[in-house]
Order: C-alpha cells, then sequence, then structure tokens
C-alpha cells in the first residue's frame, strides 16, 4: 500500500560497494581512434598539422602473430626507465589470442593481455598503440579505479613518449584534450 499522496516508499540505500564508474573510457576509445587512423594514413600523410604545430607521424609496429606481441611486451617491460618508474613492471605479462579480432583486453586478474589471433583474420587491435595501452593497464596499481582515469592516461601517454617517441605522445596528449579526457 502506497502512503498518502501516491509517494512510493524506497528500499534504505546500500552503501556503494562497486568501483567508481568510468566516466571517459569512450572519450578516450574515440579519441585513440583518431590517432589510429592518422597512423593508419602515414604512408601518405607522413607530416600532419596539428594544435598549429607539424608533426612528423612516427612508425608504429605492426604485428602478425601473438608470439610477437609477447616478443615486445617482454623488451618493453624489460626496459630500465619502464622498470625504474613502474614497479608492477616486475610482473610478467601473458599474451594470448582471443576469439574476436576486433579488439583486445587485458586480464587483471591473471595478468594476461588478450590479442586477435592474426590466423583468424587482420585485426587492427594488432598494433604498438593498442598493447601499450594493455600495457598501461597492467601497470596500475591494483586498487586504482577508474581503469581510464587520469594516471592510467598518464601512464599511455609516457609509454608512447618512451617506447614510440615523443611525436606519438603529442598526437594522443592533444587528441585526449580535444576529446575531452581528463589527463593525470
Amino acid at each position: 500500500m502506497a502512503p498518502a499522496g501516491g509517494a512510493r516508499i524506497r528500499p534504505p540505500a546500500r552503501p556503494d560497494t562497486a568501483r567508481p564508474r568510468d566516466a571517459q573510457v569512450g572519450r578516450l576509445y574515440d579519441a585513440e581512434h583518431l590517432v589510429h587512423r592518422i597512423f593508419d594514413r602515414a604512408a601518405d600523410f607522413p607530416i600532419v598539422e596539428i594544435a598549429g604545430s607539424r608533426v612528423a607521424v612516427p612508425v608504429e609496429r605492426r604485428f602478425g602473430s601473438v608470439t610477437a606481441v609477447q616478443t615486445y611486451v617482454d623488451a618493453v617491460l624489460r626496459l630500465n626507465w619502464v622498470r625504474a618508474t613502474w614497479e608492477r613492471a616486475e610482473l610478467p605479462v601473458r599474451v594470448r589470442a582471443r576469439a574476436g579480432n576486433t579488439a583486445a583486453h587485458y586480464e587483471s586478474a591473471t595478468g594476461v593481455i588478450a590479442v586477435p589471433d592474426p590466423a583468424r583474420g587482420p585485426s587492427w587491435a594488432m598494433r604498438e598503440l593498442v598493447v601499450l595501452h594493455e600495457l598501461a593497464h597492467h601497470l596500475a596499481p591494483t586498487d586504482e579505479s577508474p581503469p581510464h582515469g587520469g594516471p592510467f592516461v598518464g601512464r599511455m601517454l609516457e609509454l608512447a613518449d618512451g617506447v614510440i617517441g615523443p611525436e606519438a605522445a603529442f598526437l594522443l596528449r592533444v587528441t585526449f584534450l580535444d576529446c575531452g579526457v581528463h589527463l593525470g
């Protein structure tokens, strides 16, 4: 029976035990996809103008196998500056094939990066920027939330700068800002 006036009685509020909402994930993915397109067109447009600067688009590695991604991940995690910057660089990452060919993801509970299996067909996700994105998740402190917040973006920018080069970090930073992504 509803109280007088038609108001409904709500159950008591539960304490919120869920992780905070990953509010900027859509904006972050939009920005990354824009940068991917710049890299995809680098053969035709090796110099781009962005934020009033002319930038030479650096070479982005592409991977033809899960083994190649594993070799790359191991090499990045062995870099002295990566180990000095993030404690979790000491933890190994295993790369495995995933069923779909449209995305990659990181499994924090097991330290696994899942990438599309090139044997199932081509995938845009078998690229350096995507692998660095997943490594940025691996390097996060275990209690970090939300997964694509400012600290994640900061790690992604540091990895892009140190591994691909400052031009890649500049392209990402400007595009993140243009898309409304909060930088860490």
